[in-house]
């Protein structure tokens, strides 16, 4: 059965050794609203780039030599996986344009010397403006991009804010995809950052959640019907929410109406047309959530992803969890591994 892997992190391979690269990630973090942004290096000898948000409290961790093309396939080759789609993983909130050309070259000579098994998605600011355009139409039709990646929210604002329209209009006319990678905290965070897990992982998921519920019930997707989102972390755990958050009627004549209940059938039809799911590394969520997962929100609209090189095991693990472990028809299980993939990124595989 074809597996391809939706979420194989990419950074330039020269990340930690051209310094006009580095510093464009580094001087892109806004150290103004605490963002921390430094390198160090690891008892190895090998340097590591980290957030930190506040100051002492780690939110990223990026590894010399994890990102390398060697290092994709190598993983690929191990777990199973036949193919992958490469994003930048949360900085691309803040890359200017000049990084992400160079970020979008790189990964395009990475997508070449893979052989056809790994495609790329582009790296492009999201205010509109003409050189932003310009460079996103450059990625589509002269690299081959097969989607374009987004952070679910930039500074205080999620994508259902009418800043970004004018760019996701181009999106749609395009006909690509969009995959929304989470930021390494949600917009409200202090809440969260106390404990290592609670802020690495619930932080990630919050934001995820608040983004896709902002997204349905904003209405963006009336103006917008034929622009797909595919969000990370099983969309915050949205098949937790669907049945909650879609609207219902009360059967009994109540003294006031204490939530809306309007719009139910809107928020079915965008999570039927418009909304998608990474599956990212299924294992951990475990076998009842993600068999929840599936039949809430249906096995069209998830795709395995294991967010490599996060943990270099989450790729196997996550294959063989979806391969062995989730109780699932055989169609269902090619859906996740390859079938939506292959659809809603025009693969050519």
């Amino acid at each position: 059965m074809t597996v391809v892997d939706i979420n194989i992190h990419h950074l330039p391979e020269d990340l930690f050794s051209n310094p006009k690269i580095l510093n464009g990630f580094l001087d892109s973090a806004p150290r103004g609203f605490g963002e921390i942004a430094r390198v160090a290096e690891l008892e190895d000898g090998r340097k590591q780039l980290i957030l930190e948000k506040p100051a002492g409290f780690q939110n990223l961790n990026y590894v010399d030599g994890d990102y390398s093309a060697e290092a994709k396939l190598a993983a690929m080759d191990e777990a199973g996986v036949d193919y992958g789609i490469m994003r930048v993983p949360v900085w691309q909130e803040w890359l200017p344009l000049e990084t992400c050309r160079e970020v979008n070259d790189n990964a395009h000579e990475i997508v070449k010397r893979s052989d056809g098994r790994l495609f790329a998605t582009a790296c492009v600011p999201p205010w509109g403006g003409k050189e932003n355009i310009y460079e996103l139409e450059r990625c589509v039709k002269e690299l081959g991009v097969v989607g374009v990646q987004l952070a679910c929210h930039y500074g205080q604002l999620y994508l259902d804010d009418p800043v970004f329209e004018p760019y996701l209009k181009v999106i749609e006319k395009l006909g690509i995809p969009v995959i929304v990678h989470h930021t390494p905290l949600p917009v409200e965070w202090r809440s969260v950052i106390d404990y290592t897990n609670l802020r690495r992982e619930f932080g990630r998921i919050v934001d995820q959640a608040t983004a896709v519920g902002r997204e349905l019930f904003s209405g963006m997707f009336d103006r917008m019907p034929d622009l797909r989102f595919v969000h990370t972390m099983l969309g915050g755990n949205w098949f937790a929410n669907t049945a909650l958050l879609t609207p219902h009627k009360s059967n009994k004549k109540e003294a006031i109406d204490r939530l809306d209940p309007t719009g139910g059938d809107k928020i079915q039809r965008y999570l039927r047309d418009n909304i998608f799911f990474d599956l990212t590394h299924p294992h951990s969520w475990g076998k009842e959530q993600v068999e929840c997962a599936l039949k809430v929100n249906g096995a069209d609209h998830y795709m395995f992803g294991s967010s490599f090189p996060v943990f270099y095991g989450w790729m196997s693990q996550g294959v063989e969890f979806i391969k062995d472990t989730v109780e699932v028809s055989d169609e269902e299980r090619e859906l996740v591994l390859s079938g939506n993939a292959k659809r809603l990124f025009r693969l050519p595989i």
